[in-house]
């Protein structure tokens, strides 16, 4: 890696953890510098404007949760082990995030509802790739039947997303990680009790 693409990593890894801390309006150039501990010029010399450097720190939390997946589902063939592993992923997700300030795709979701059109664009294709995962784990399972027939792939995306970052949420407001462990049991036992064959 040469001098210029370590000191970019370095902004975005730095900027990700900031702006899913503080969001993307919360956070001043000022705030970005602090982090980075570069002059404006120098983070301008990699990035057009803000707006390209929240961006691309958005796609790198949303890489690094996705690789979460892709590590928790290594090796994993039968759906219902698959859904227990993205449920697993989330069970050490407050402890052990893997951008600091919680989950990326909650945080940007909410910070660029209204305000920012590129990062809730760039949000939702984030959560549609999760959202197609899940589809795909129960579309394959009920194939095989490994999952019950009657099973809706994208009522049950819906249902295992919103629950989950509805616990991170409560979890994160509360500064309490029973929340989070409570959707999660919760969600543990639909999947073993009411989608599996």
């Amino acid at each position: 890696m040469s001098k210029a693409q370590a000191t970019k990593a370095h902004i975005l890894e730095q900027t990700a953890a900031l702006f899913n801390r503080q969001g993307y309006a919360g956070s001043s150039m000022a705030d970005v510098m602090r982090v980075t501990g570069l002059q404006k010029g120098g983070i301008y010399n990699h990035f057009r404007s803000k707006d390209q450097l929240a961006l691309e720190a958005f796609d790198l939390a949303a890489q690094r949760t996705q690789q979460r997946f892709m590590g928790a589902l290594k090796g994993k063939r039968q759906a219902v082990d698959r859904l227990m592993a993205i449920l697993s992923v989330y069970g050490r997700f407050l402890a052990d995030p893997p951008v600091e300030g919680g989950c990326p795709l909650l945080n940007t979701a909410i910070d660029s509802d209204d305000t920012h059109p590129a990062l809730r664009e760039r949000t939702q294709q984030a959560m549609d790739a999760w959202r197609s995962l899940i589809e795909r784990i129960v579309h394959k399972g009920i194939a095989r039947g490994e999952l019950v027939s009657t099973a809706d792939p994208a009522t049950v995306a819906t249902i295992l997303i919103a629950t989950i970052e509805g616990g991170i949420m409560l979890s994160k407001l509360y500064d309490d990680p029973a929340h989070l462990a409570r959707a999660l049991t919760h969600l543990e036992t639909y999947v073993l009790h009411q989608l599996a064959a």
